[in-house]
């Protein structure tokens, strides 16, 4: 167990006032802070917590937590007063005229993080709770952005509610965990403050998924004596050939240490393996004096333990984002493979402590880097979005790429030369036209890997590329591209709805707009290509109008009728046979689609279709019938007889199901047949097929091809 695991341990048992102001007492003792310990015991007497403890033991222990990563006394006592505007009748002024105004500001800046919070337990599947979240998770960023230091001090007391969180119901329970982990976790992680990222992870972890930490817990603990002396073989083999090599016995240390719960759990999601296949589990870290040493240790490593190439990272020559600059390399020790970390003593603090280490020793290291803060700084209108793209960025484990002159953009792992083009600048992503990845001539698409060099072409104009937002990695790059598209749906819904009017009518541009602006329908005309029911009267006034007017000629027809074929429902007054989806834009269930109409015939087109739209000529109004995706790949064989093929399509169009596509290839005895198609009984359909054909694979579509992902 670590230093500040012990400390945390120590934290935890302490369930008195006296207990917890020797344990703040013993760690610093300034007349400043004694000061704010009565202040604070004053302002909360009485006050209990849920366990039933006096309510101060909590800020006093948050205190103790922030010691731990501060020695400036104006921070300790402003974790010490941190909940006094919000909880007592003292105010800021008070706070102001007792301590000063730098408390008073890191007081307030905690208030207000507190005062946004969404208090209340909303149904996780309510879209209120996703807007209250967005709102506050933004506020409680932009609010820390004056002083990181709020943050920080936030941190050390979600640690503490985290710590004594068994005293609430189950639910509330859930609904804190999973807020760490959104919020609290990943910001530890940018502010490079590794001992509180990883306590927080595990604890959240622990209570959102009780049974997977349980797994894990119970492995770990089984096979604890093992590991213990796998680990302790690597460092005595270590610890011999770095003294018989140059190295002083007091001028390096080696740790050793389990992966902690959370990061295991994810290893395990993201590659689809079980723990016994997690190569990482086991590590050493070995502490040096130079940087110059880390290369020499690396070395002695290499030369005398086999390394796994592809696992090796140097963050010391390239620092991420949050100045973490440690060596990474994994090697084989006889039937063990372990993890090697090599770093400074400095980088090391740097590593435990993050932008903290720089507050308490001074540390000439490398910064964390706090822009992303401001970055995620958008507009109110957006701020449902916000949630998903901010949380999206700071979940995400880092890459490092270069500019051709050779600077350095950290991006999240899975982001694409568009992403890069966005991190540079917003114009340089909006006009983007081609991308180079170490001289050679990728997509804009091209998934970065770290140590790459990447240069953006760019166009004239701006290039929105709506059909490639989900694509897409960081926040900015999506946030920028979403504005872009706005502006282009307003542009092509006004201009398909004049084209499915002109169909139903048969009138030209001309005499069509006319109508529209009679009857003040310009501003809402965009509204008809996804509202049937819209649609109906905005054709019922125009028809009225032309009968009033009688200046054209009599129609026949401009009733609209339904169609529906699979799961996608049409609406015209022409005669429609069939659909067919093109396949330049590939559109799939829940996309924004049009209609075009080609005699009898409906091809489908994703709404942001370059080639669909230079050829909207007549357009038919067109929707999915549900958003959720209800279609199956199918691979049967079939017995090779003549009118087989064609009592299997009977069947299956008798079982109400639509079909897309079919394949037929031939084997020696059987024919197999490959077909996509929708439909709702997937269940009852696939026991229906196996009582008279032998199914070889039958799957949902997105499951399909998976292995190719």
């Amino acid at each position: 167990m670590s230093e500040f695991n012990e400390f945390l341990e120590n934290i935890k048992n302490i369930k008195d006032t006296k207990t917890a102001s020797s344990l703040l007492l013993s760690r610093i003792s300034t007349p400043k802070v004694k000061k704010a310990l009565e202040f604070a015991k004053k302002a909360h007497y009485g006050q209990k917590r849920k366990s039933g403890e006096d309510y101060v033991i909590h800020p006093i222990l948050v205190a103790s937590i922030t010691s731990y990563f501060s020695d400036d006394e104006d921070v300790i006592t402003a974790a010490l007063l941190h909940d006094v505007v919000e909880d007592t009748s003292y105010s800021i002024e008070d706070i102001k005229a007792q301590f000063g105004d730098e408390v008073a500001q890191l007081v307030e800046g905690l208030t207000k993080i507190v005062e946004i919070r969404d208090n209340s337990l909303i149904p996780s599947n309510s879209d209120e709770k996703l807007t209250k979240s967005a709102l506050t998770f933004r506020k409680m960023l932009t609010a820390s952005i004056k002083d990181v230091r709020v943050l920080v001090i936030k941190l050390c007391d979600r640690v503490h509610n985290m710590l004594t969180l068994d005293a609430l119901p189950s639910h509330k329970q859930k609904r804190i965990a999973e807020e760490t982990l959104v919020v609290y976790a990943p910001i530890a992680h940018r502010l490079g403050i590794s001992q509180i990222k990883n306590i927080l992870e595990d604890l959240s972890f622990k209570y959102l998924l009780p049974n997977e930490y349980e797994k894990i817990d119970k492995y770990i603990k089984t096979h604890k004596k093992d590991f213990q002396l796998k680990l302790n073989s690597m460092i005595q083999k270590l610890q011999k050939l770095m003294l018989e090599n140059g190295f002083l016995k007091d001028e390096f240390e080696i740790k050793s240490r389990i992966k902690h719960y959370y990061s295991i759990y994810l290893k395990m999601q993201r590659k689809g393996i079980s723990i016994e296949e997690v190569l990482d589990l086991l590590a050493i870290r070995v502490i040096v004096k130079n940087p110059i040493d880390c290369y020499k240790t690396l070395g002695l490593i290499h030369l005398n333990f086999r390394p796994l190439i592809s696992r090796f990272k140097d963050y010391i020559a390239i620092p991420k984002e949050n100045g973490y600059q440690t060596i990474h390399t994994t090697v084989y020790d006889k039937n063990s493979i372990i993890e090697a970390q090599i770093r400074t003593f400095d980088m090391d603090k740097n590593a435990e402590f993050g932008i903290a280490a720089h507050w308490k020793y001074k540390l000439n290291t490398a910064i964390p880097n706090t822009k992303w803060i401001e970055n995620l700084n958008f507009d109110e209108k957006d701020i449902t979005d916000f949630y998903e793209l901010a949380k999206n960025d700071l979940f995400s484990e880092d890459i490092v790429v270069y500019t051709p002159k050779f600077d350095t953009i950290t991006l999240p792992r899975g982001a694409t030369a568009l992403d890069f083009a966005y991190a540079i600048h917003s114009d340089i992503g909006n006009r983007a036209k081609a991308a180079y990845v170490n001289k050679e001539k990728v997509s804009l698409l091209h998934h970065l890997k770290t140590g790459d060099i990447v240069r953006i072409e760019t166009d004239d104009k701006e290039i929105p590329r709506c059909t490639w937002i989900n694509a897409l990695k960081t926040s900015k790059a999506k946030y920028e591209q979403k504005k872009l598209c706005r502006q282009k749906e307003e542009e092509i819904n006004r201009k398909l709805a004049l084209s499915i009017l002109k169909t139903i009518f048969g009138l030209d541009e001309i005499k069509i707009k006319a109508l529209i602006k009679a009857n003040k329908l310009c501003e809402k005309l965009p509204k008809i290509v996804d509202d049937e029911n819209f649609l109906k009267e905005v054709v019922k006034t125009i028809n009225n109008t032309i009968k009033q007017r009688k200046k054209f000629l009599f129609f026949k027809n401009i009733n609209l009728k339904e169609y529906k074929f699979g799961n996608l429902l049409i609406l015209s007054n022409k005669a429609i046979s069939e659909i067919k989806f093109n396949y330049c834009c590939h559109p799939k269930v829940g996309d924004k689609i049009m209609g075009l109409l080609e005699k009898k015939e409906v091809e489908i087109h994703h709404r942001f279709c370059n080639n669909a739209e230079k050829n909207i000529k007549e357009a038919v109004f067109v929707k999915w019938i549900s958003k959720e995706e209800n279609r199956y790949f199918l691979v049967v064989s079939l017995p090779n007889k003549k009118g087989e093929l064609s009592k299997f399509i009977n069947f299956l169009t008798k079982m109400d199901v639509f079909i897309h596509s079919v394949e037929l290839g031939k084997e020696s005895n059987n024919c197999k047949l490959e077909i996509e198609f929708e439909n709702k009984k997937f269940d009852k359909l696939k026991e229906l097929i196996k009582k008279n054909y032998n199914i070889i694979e039958f799957i949902p579509k997105q499951d399909a091809y998976k292995g190719d992902l």
